[in-house]
């Protein structure tokens, strides 16, 4: 007969407790007289067995992988040993994808302790060291990574091929370089003199493309979204060097028309200097003169000394700063159509009136929403901050505020020896857009590296382009590149479209007024602080504006490096032409 169940609802606080006591008590007898083990912690991942990865078990190969990466949740481009910066550097990334992946096999691997980088033995370059901020849809780097194809073994040793028991075998390729093929694979090299060539390989049918693994998609799971490997070359030319090999590198600066938003009425127009030497109307502040800045940039065209265009970085002594521009323009992107579309409204026009009244022919006049612009720029290298110092000169020729022969004045450096001190430009909306890697035998200027970008066709699938490509789907780089547009697009749209509401809020009277043939008082603006617009989102107010030419002086390149050199006991050396862009 079962045992009455006991009713312990009306048991007291301390008849409970004594009576779980109890229980624990016998509990603890019973487990003891039988012997029942403790149950193990319920973790399913403790039955995996860790296995530490052996990089002498497989060949490695070199390759250039191009990326491309959104700047500004980054410290920069370039890790730097002891240097903790608030943000991860874009390197750091890399470092962390390429070693969880197991494609890395740096020199004594073990040494290196947690978010350190250490590329030594890994054969590594990059082209370009993009600074804090600043984007890239087309970096290069060249790196040894490990590689699917299969070693290669000495004849007779089947058994060794079978178990890996072959440990003589597994030295690093890139110490042996007479193991390397033009291919840039590496099988595992010779082990002692009388093994003098790589022979039984078991890789003859290895396709260097098609059965190699697929580093795009593996990194670009391991990366984070705003990185993301676009491309991968497997063969690069015999000595590639990512930085020194690279003969181009194409950068855009991108802005607004009108670069900030527009005053209306007479409050907001300006007559600027250099627009009464250009014989220009007075221009409503916000709006650039695109064909100013055209011809600012044009100037830039050639080879040039461009110590007033850069920041001295006295560290690498340099005295040589020409450089070769090969493009340089205002080109703008395609407008279409979006929000903000209020500064095409009567109060907001590009330009004031031009007796004093305004002009009343609005109502037949299109609305025009905001443009986008570009800075093209092709060069062969650049100075350090080089592109943002030049951007920044062409804003102010932009606004009106210097004429472009400003540009000629700071190229001339007997006239002008040392860097008058101006601002440079915001970092954000500069992008390294592609880096150009030619052929060395020839005079071709275009790209000749064989890249393969994500969803090329296989040779093996007969053009069909398999799902998983690495380039579209579920994980693929325009996938995961369409959620950051469209997070950053719906943002646009709502900030946009809040600017439209609130200026169509209220009583707008007063700037209608204005443009519909009310009299200014004066033919002179009200008295304010100059705004100076640099590239980023909010303009500078400057008081009353001193011309470059006017500004102070900064040290020239020679005093800087001289006091550099002494301070660090240094001997004057001759410093490399070839310092890469940012």
């Amino acid at each position: 007969m079962a045992e009455q169940a006991i009713d312990y609802s009306e048991w007291s606080n301390e008849k409970l407790v004594d009576r779980v006591t109890q229980l624990e008590r016998q509990l603890a007898e019973q487990t003891a007289k039988y012997g029942v083990p403790p149950l193990p912690p319920s973790n399913p991942k403790s039955s995996r067995v860790h296995r530490d990865f052996d990089p002498s078990k497989y060949s490695t190969r070199y390759v250039a992988f191009k990326f491309a990466y959104l700047g500004q949740r980054y410290n920069g481009f370039e890790y730097a040993r002891n240097n903790i910066t608030p943000l991860p550097t874009i390197e750091e990334e890399l470092w962390k994808a390429l070693n969880k992946a197991k494609l890395l096999s740096p020199l004594d691997g073990s040494a290196i302790t947690a978010g350190e980088v250490d590329w030594e033995g890994c054969e590594y370059s990059k082209c370009g060291r993009t600074d804090k901020g600043v984007s890239a849809f087309g970096q290069v780097i060249g790196i040894r990574v490990r590689s699917n194809r299969p070693l290669s073994r000495p004849p007779g040793d089947e058994a060794a091929n079978i178990n890996g028991s072959n440990d003589s075998l597994a030295l690093r390729a890139e110490d042996h370089p007479t193991a390397q093929s033009k291919d840039g694979l590496s099988a595992s090299p010779p082990s002692s003199p009388s093994l003098t060539k790589l022979c039984s390989d078991t890789s003859t049918h290895f396709d260097r493309i098609d059965d190699e693994m697929p580093y795009i998609q593996i990194l670009n799971r391991l990366l984070p979204p705003d990185i993301r490997v676009l491309a991968w070359c497997p063969s690069p030319p015999a000595g590639f060097h990512a930085r020194f090999s690279c003969k181009e590198r194409n950068y855009r600066y991108f802005f607004t028309q009108p670069a900030f938003t527009p005053t209306p009425g007479a409050a907001g127009l300006q007559s600027a200097p250099a627009c009464a030497e250009r014989g220009s109307r007075a221009r409503r502040e916000g709006w650039l003169d695109i064909g100013a800045m055209k011809e600012g940039a044009r100037k830039f065209m050639g080879l040039h000394d461009f110590r007033n265009f850069c920041k001295v970085d006295a560290a690498k002594q340099i005295d040589n700063f020409e450089r070769h521009i090969f493009h340089s323009d205002i080109e703008e992107v395609d407008p279409g159509t979006g929000p903000v579309g209020y500064v095409g409204r009567p109060g907001f026009p590009e330009f004031g009136p031009t007796n004093g009244f305004a002009t009343s022919d609005h109502h037949n006049s299109s609305i025009e929403t905001p443009k986008v612009y570009y800075f093209a720029l092709h060069g062969s290298a650049f100075l350090w901050h080089q592109v943002r110092h030049m951007v920044a000169i062409l804003f102010l020729i932009g606004q009106g505020l210097e004429p472009p022969s400003l540009v000629d004045d700071l190229l001339d450096v007997e006239k002008t020896p040392a860097r008058p001190m101006y601002e440079i430009a915001d970092d954000a909306p500069l992008v390294l857009w592609d880096c150009i890697f030619p052929d060395q035998t020839s005079d071709s200027v275009k790209d000749a590296l064989n890249w393969i970008y994500a969803g090329d066709t296989s040779r093996k699938e007969n053009g069909v382009i398999a799902r998983g490509n690495g380039k579209y789907g579920t994980g693929g780089v325009v996938d995961d590149l369409w959620k950051i547009w469209r997070q950053r697009k719906i943002d646009e749209m709502l900030a946009g479209m809040l600017l439209d509401v609130v200026v169509a809020q209220g009583n707008d009277n007063s700037a209608r007024a204005q443009e519909e043939g009310e009299p200014r008082r004066s033919g002179k603006p009200p008295r304010m602080s100059q705004k100076v617009f640099d590239g980023g989102n909010a303009v500078r107010l400057v008081g009353k504006y001193t011309p470059v030419m006017g500004k102070p002086r900064m040290e020239t390149a020679e005093v800087i490096n001289a006091r550099y050199a002494a301070r660090k006991g240094l001997e004057a050396k001759e410093a490399p032409r070839d310092e890469e862009a940012r």
